[in-house]
């Protein structure tokens, strides 16, 4: 591509840019995104709306010495741009190539790993401190948008920075989205204050007009400057932030680069914590994309003139819960729905459509929506709180004492479980059998296949404790449908029955288990398979049945090793002194990157070949 953008190479170059070409650049950059993400996929929409604000934060900033933290982070791709990461666009999220997220390992100019929301305050209130200790000179802005404000952490580091004697900068990015619509008390604040007249300019007509009264006009506008009810409060945008002791400044056009500037240089002076009000556009410049700001939000590669992507998979974890969900609500009209605003990614867009006043969407606040839940529950209604897995993990405190310890009837859709693929370590769902495992008293179940989802899905709101049903992203498997046993608390489902070697699959990796015996049975293996089920509580009794007839056993999981299947059998096997040699196939304690589902399950040896390939490389283990 010809054009300004092909100046910029590195970090600060922007800055070499004449500002009469700065609404050219923004476009040329809107127009690279495009190109770029139609291609690999990625967060489209919220990019766009950020293209301006970026550039101007790399204009009154110098980097890698000043620090930017952006919340979540899917939003940072112009400033990847912007400091020489452009040509490498064409690996973005792909296995080996640039994250869609910033990554400190990636660039000295990415300040801070992010990946989930409300957290860029918290962390850039942190920078300020360590700056002040050490006694040295940079700027620290945070980027939050208005859907993190949903998320208590961020008021909890606005609670702290409104102490600050010294310069920080937070840029509330208003878009008026999330991923969905926003929600809530703070969603409406803001909604206000979009609409509401600028503070200074009403302040000056007033105080103007009250000057040029025949008398009393000046005694009047002293008086009103004391009120403690006075003219500020009535008509100054952003007060809750006034009153907390942040200087408020805005609301400024998101689009406007002049505007960008100059508050940012005004709040960057300050000896306190400021905060700039940015109203954008999400998925600006890009019709298809302003038009369903969710649906490209987080988006597969599509064709840029259309804005249609490649056909989504008839048959989806996803869809067949939403579809259970909507037949058992018709029936039970206690059953309600919890999202933490992601309605149409956990299933839950229709039966909100249906059921309104059983559906919640609390927004990002998954500590609240367990809490929330188990007043539900605790009220006498039967809450499925649907969500993602690496979201779940920051409501384990909840899980454990709100939920688990007055045992309420919760039943938790644990979506996008194991390995999602192209977002990355940030987002992987290969914690959950481990932390889940540590709560007592709750139930934790993985479907082998579509149907088995439906079934425990029924099983567990007919149940009066809580359960988690893990599932993961893409396409679901319809195998293995003529093995159909009856759901019974603690149970597994022996598949297929013979001595030797026995293969104990959970969840995904049941499907894998299927391949991995197919190819062990060429080689003359006699191999049992075991659907698992249950990982708490596990079928004990069977594992010490089998032992009568197997002496290997392996287990298959889609989960860090630390506290997921293959540990709980061992434990097992030792408390028992069953003398089985165990061969254990789990992800390894560590953050997965990111890249296809197939290429990461390759890559770390748990893929139908490489399982197949290690027991057979067992010397230990005669058939």
């Amino acid at each position: 591509m010809e054009g300004i953008l092909n100046s910029i190479h590195k970090a600060n170059d922007i800055k070499n840019i004449d500002p009469a070409d700065y609404g050219k650049l923004a476009q040329e950059i809107r127009m690279f995104l495009v190109d770029h993400i139609s291609q690999t996929g990625g967060h489209l929409a919220s990019n766009l709306g950020m293209v301006e604000l970026t550039m101007a934060c790399h204009i009154t900033m110098d980097f890698p010495k000043d620090k930017l933290i952006f919340d979540v982070g899917h939003q940072a791709y112009t400033h990847k741009i912007l400091t020489g990461r452009k040509e490498q666009f064409s690996t973005l999220r792909k296995y080996g190539g640039l994250s869609g997220f910033p990554k400190r390992n990636e660039s000295t100019c990415d300040a801070f790993d992010t990946g989930h929301a409300s957290t860029s305050i918290s962390a850039a209130l942190g920078f300020v401190k360590a700056r002040d200790i050490k006694k040295e000179d940079y700027k620290v802005c945070a980027i939050i948008g208005d859907g993190a404000l949903t998320g208590g952490l961020a008021y909890e580091a606005l609670n702290n920075a409104a102490t600050l004697k010294t310069n920080m900068v937070i840029i509330l990015n208003d878009n008026k989205m999330s991923i969905a619509g926003n929600v809530g008390g703070m969603t409406h604040y803001l909604g206000k204050i979009r609409t509401s007249s600028k503070y200074i300019g009403l302040k000056d007509e007033i105080e103007d007009a009250l000057r040029h009264l025949p008398t009393g006009g000046e005694n009047l506008i002293k008086k009103i400057r004391k009120s403690k009810e006075s003219i500020k409060r009535l008509f100054i945008p952003g007060i809750f932030f006034e009153d907390m002791g942040i200087t408020y400044i805005g609301p400024v056009d998101g689009h406007n680069i002049k505007q960008l500037i100059a508050a940012l240089t005004i709040a960057q002076r300050a000896e306190k914590a400021v905060i700039i009000h940015v109203l954008t556009k999400k998925g600006k410049g890009y019709t298809p994309a302003e038009k369903n700001p969710s649906k490209f939000h987080g988006i597969n590669a599509f064709d840029k003139r259309t804005g249609k992507t490649k056909k989504e998979p008839e048959i989806s974890y996803t869809k067949a819960f939403s579809e259970i969900l909507l037949t058992a609500a018709k029936e039970d009209q206690n059953l309600a729905a919890i999202t933490a605003a992601m309605p149409q990614g956990t299933g839950l867009s229709k039966f909100a459509e249906l059921y309104p006043e059983r559906f919640f969407d609390v927004g990002i606040a998954e500590e609240h929506a367990v809490t929330f839940a188990a007043g539900l529950a605790a009220g006498g209604a039967h809450p499925v709180f649907a969500v993602y897995s690496t979201f779940l993990q920051r409501a384990y405190d909840q899980i454990l004492h709100d939920v688990a310890l007055p045992r309420l009837p919760v039943t938790f859709m644990i979506d996008r479980g194991g390995i999602v693929g192209s977002d990355g370590a940030t987002h992987q769902g290969i914690f959950d059998y481990s932390f889940l495992s540590t709560v007592p008293g709750l139930t934790i179940i993985a479907p082998k296949n579509v149907q088995e989802l439906k079934e425990m899905f029924l099983f567990a709101i007919k149940q009066n404790y809580p359960i988690a049903i893990r599932y993961p992203r893409g396409t679901a498997y319809t195998g293995l449908s003529n093995f159909q046993k009856e759901l019974e608390l603690g149970k597994a489902e022996v598949l297929y029955k013979e001595k030797g070697l026995v293969l104990l699959a959970i969840g995904s990796m049941v499907e894998t288990a299927v391949k991995v015996r197919e190819n062990l049975k060429k080689q003359g293996y006699s191999v049992s398979l075991v659907n698992v089920r249950f990982l708490k509580p596990l079928d004990t009794k069977l594992l010490k049945e089998l032992a009568k007839e197997h002496s290997y056993y392996v287990t298959m999981e889609e989960n860090i090793t630390t506290g997921g299947l293959g540990r709980a059998v061992g434990s097992f096997l030792h408390k028992e002194k069953l003398l089985v040699q165990l061969q254990v196939f789990a992800l390894p304690d560590t953050f997965i990157e990111h890249g296809s589902r197939e290429e990461l399950l390759k890559q770390y040896q748990l893929d139908a070949e490489s399982i197949s390939k290690a027991i057979l490389n067992n010397k230990d283990y005669k058939k």
